[in-house]
């Protein structure tokens, strides 16, 4: 019997249930606002009342604070879309090549300023684009209601995204603050862990976790970007997430540094000193405590453990392994002041003043926050491959005389819009032309069998529900969602929802046809000329990886959280390129981390010259250069001599010692990182240049 009860509790508890309810809460939702969004459309006497129930499934999102922003987005892109296609269309009555022209250089546009935004702000620039496309191509034969269209659908679409927005407010809310906080405990985790493994020197477990870790902080970011649109009572503070970032960044490079130096204390000739040993161990058992309060209060202490050794270990006659033994001593100080700052901000995220009750021990007080990497070449290349998309479907419209041309190219123009952000579009318009296929087969059957019958609309939202569960509950789960949102896309229109039944077999069945013809030519399209390939984009974010590495080591760039943001960020988008590539590649994640420490070092080592004596300068500007020129070594840097990179380093770590004592040691701690990035050895003496 007990057992009976535990797997019924396991069952109720599962997440694959625990998924399912919540699909199916969203789908009763997401009908309710729609059905309530087509009422209010028909009792005010708007035509298309289908583009206010259209509305509802693309604005409405699991969270309510996601579905405002979302709403907020698609209304701003919409009002603009539709103005700029008022200005473009009438003034091109006669020319309609130059105006399908003018309508196509907007939708690039758009998409270009989406590909570069990258944050679900995108969204705006992704509606002011195919809002032009569903309103301008229709409307190029005919100008003359263009500004009744437009003005029409965005009424409709108002009417749309606040019934969304209401009914996903005030009905069972599913905060994204919940789902935010519970994303950041889990991120905390992470980062425990992966200090844990660094200290017991498990790589393999260490590259797992710095990959999951820089997955979580954008999926982190992309969560709070909504968090200002939740109707939680408290919002955690942008200043807050912001500084828990730089942390969580900062440690993510930190932890393959500490990794490191154990890995080569202990595994070449076991050369830790007995009081360092002693540290690790206690910093070991200090990343284990579960009680915040006996942390917190051993927190000082430890650090000072640390800064005591690493003192003690940078003596002027040091060795490599003692130094190496003080770097390491200065990192785990670091490191346990990031950890212990980050549960502060952690307990903080929900308190009402948290900057007044945190205080931290490690970090900058400015807060960088998080930087996605933006690459306005691959942006290019997208929107001109959509331009030419949308004008060969244009030039086969006009020349054809094709009376359904005009909603086929605004079709296409949308699915270039909708599907351009990314690398490999066709899989999700492949998925997406199913869910079409399905919703013409269900919009037919409704308009020839099942309307007709309908003479209330009582009735008529009995009869629509479910199909439209079903498709909203798909819409809920991510691998169904594309599929799904071909279904509720396509029904509202085919099916003839609107002030009347019409019924008319013929001009369903061509605006079918010309439905799945610019759904499959977009396909086509997509696959030609806005396809990346995953080897492609791999090679093109370490290509620009090491070009900034180089430009750091020349002085540009010097923001370091700024850095070290915009390399996790490339990190978590190599991760799904290198599953989609198909291919092996092992290193290629930690090239990129190595790309980050050489860069970390590069930017600090660049800061320190105007600090040194004259006489010091010149030896550290060469190493700068010698660096520039290692990263790219298809542009070499001017004034360079042939001398090798390791040479350079060893010869500015013998002049180090005439530098002040502050700034010698932090001269030698940024060398012995960057032999350590670069995967050099062994360490030069500190006095005594390597030949």
């Amino acid at each position: 019997m007990t057992q009976a009860i535990k797997i019924g509790i396991n069952f109720f508890c599962s997440p694959t249930l625990k998924i399912d309810a919540n699909a199916i809460l969203f789908s009763v939702k997401t009908f309710i606002a729609a059905m309530l969004a087509y009422y209010i459309s028909l009792r005010v006497g708007l035509p298309r009342p289908s583009w206010a129930i259209i509305t509802v499934y693309i604005v409405s999102q699991t969270s309510a604070g996601a579905s405002l922003s979302r709403g907020v987005y698609r209304f701003a892109g919409t009002f603009i879309g539709a103005i700029a296609t008022v200005a473009i269309v009438p003034n091109f009555v006669n020319e309609p090549i130059l105006c399908s022209l003018i309508l196509a250089g907007w939708i690039g546009l758009c998409l270009f300023l989406s590909l570069l935004d990258r944050t679900p702000r995108a969204y705006a620039f992704v509606l002011a684009g195919y809002t032009a496309s569903l309103i301008g191509f229709p409307s190029v034969l005919d100008p003359g209601a263009v500004f009744d269209i437009a003005s029409l659908r965005v009424q409709e679409i108002s009417i749309g995204i606040l019934c969304a927005v209401l009914i996903h407010r005030y009905v069972l809310p599913k905060r994204m603050t919940g789902v935010f906080t519970a994303k950041l405990a889990t991120t905390m985790q992470s980062a425990h862990r992966l200090a844990r493994d660094a200290l017991n020197g498990t790589p393999e477990e260490n590259r797992n976790d710095r990959k999951q870790l820089s997955l979580d902080l954008l999926a982190l970011q992309d969560l709070a970007t909504h968090l200002p649109y939740d109707p939680a009572p408290v919002i955690p503070h942008r200043r807050i997430l912001r500084l828990i970032h730089d942390h969580v960044a900062r440690l993510l490079l930190l932890t393959a540094e500490i990794e490191e130096r154990i890995h080569f204390l202990h595994h070449n000739g076991n050369l830790a000193p007995a009081e360092l040993t002693r540290l690790i161990d206690d910093a070991r058992t200090w990343c284990t405590h579960t009680d915040e309060a006996d942390e917190g209060a051993a927190t000082p202490g430890l650090i000072a453990q640390a800064r005591a050794i690493q003192k003690q270990l940078a003596r002027e006659t040091a060795s490599s392994a003692e130094l190496v033994g003080a770097n390491l001593a200065g990192h785990l100080a670091e490191m346990i002041g990031l950890l212990h700052d980050c549960k502060q901000l952690k307990f903080s995220v929900t308190l009402i003043n948290p900057l007044r009750n945190t205080r931290l021990l490690h970090g900058s007080k400015h807060a960088g926050g998080y930087v996605y990497h933006r690459d306005p070449r691959m942006a290019a290349r997208a929107a001109l491959g959509a331009i030419t998309g949308i004008l060969c479907g244009c030039t086969f419209w006009i020349w054809s005389g094709w009376p359904e041309g005009g909603t086929a190219v605004s079709v296409l123009g949308v699915c270039c819009s909708l599907f351009g952000n990314f690398d490999t579009p066709v899989p999700f318009v492949v998925k997406y032309t199913i869910g079409t296929l399905y919703g013409i087969v269900f919009s037919l059957f409704y308009s020839f069998f099942i309307l007709p019958q309908v003479t209330d609309f009582a009735v008529l939202v009995a009869v629509l529900a479910p199909v439209f569960l079903l498709a909203g509950s798909l819409q809920a789960r991510l691998p169904t969602m594309m599929t799904a949102l071909g279904i509720t896309l396509t029904i509202p229109i085919l099916s003839g929802l609107g002030t009347n039944y019409s019924g008319d077999f013929a001009a369903s069945l061509n605006i079918s046809i010309a439905v799945l013809v610019a759904v499959s030519f977009g396909a086509l399209s997509m696959s030609i000329f806005q396809t990346v390939r995953a080897d492609t984009a791999i090679k093109r974010l370490l290509a620009l990886s090491r070009r900034d590495i180089g430009r750091r080591a020349l002085g540009h760039a010097p923001n370091e959280a700024r850095w070290i943001s915009l390399m996790i960020d490339r990190t978590a988008l190599l991760q799904p390129k290198i599953r989609a590539s198909g291919k092996v590649y092992s290193s290629v994640l930690e090239d990129t981390l190595h790309h980050l420490r050489i860069g970390h070092v590069a930017g600090q080592l660049h800061k320190m010259v105007p600090l040194l004596p004259l006489e010091a300068r010149a030896p550290i500007k060469d190493l700068l250069l010698a660096m520039a020129n290692y990263v790219n070594p298809r542009k070499p840097a001017q004034n360079l001599t042939n001398v090798p990179l390791n040479q350079n380093i060893a010869t500015v770590m013998a002049i180090s010692t005439q530098s002040p004592h502050k700034n010698r040691a932090q001269i030698r701690d940024l060398l012995i990182d960057l032999y350590f990035a670069l995967g050099t050895a062994p360490l030069p003496q500190a006095g005594k240049p390597k030949s």
